[in-house]
């Protein structure tokens, strides 16, 4: 991923199977944080959820979120990451949570009735490392 710290590229490589904790901002403005599936492209992270979630619904109304990345083989090294919700799309989300369902669960995605998947890219604009 470009503009990412070389030092912490090994936390995006899937056999790493790090997760990622997002939080978002509710209507009052209080945080809300999730631990999440992700991947990555060459600009953006890239996150899978359900339309209607309460990510979903914040990160459309308020795009700004913060993220922090965590070792799972070392819980006091990660990296904070501001950013931005750049593009959502359910064009493709049934393939992309399959891909991640792959890599943290080596198992093909279950398809639950009712689900509508979404895809959120969102662009860092700043990093806290901690190591």
């Amino acid at each position: 991923m470009k503009n990412f710290p070389p030092e912490f590229l090994d936390l995006l490589k899937d056999e790493t199977k790090a997760f990622l904790f997002l939080a978002t901002s509710m209507a009052d403005g209080s945080p809300q944080v999730t631990p999440i599936w992700f991947n990555t492209d060459d600009n953006y992270i890239l996150i899978n959820t359900n339309e209607g979630r309460t990510k979903d619904r914040n990160m459309k109304a308020r795009p700004k979120v913060a993220l922090v990345i965590q070792d799972p083989k070392d819980v006091y090294r990660y990296i904070g990451i501001r950013g931005e919700v750049v593009e959502h799309t359910t064009q493709g989300a049934d393939e992309h949570i399959n891909q991640l369902a792959l890599k943290y669960d080596n198992e093909p995605w279950k398809y639950r009735e009712g689900q509508k998947r979404i895809i959120f890219k969102i662009k860092p604009t700043h990093f806290d490392k901690h190591n």
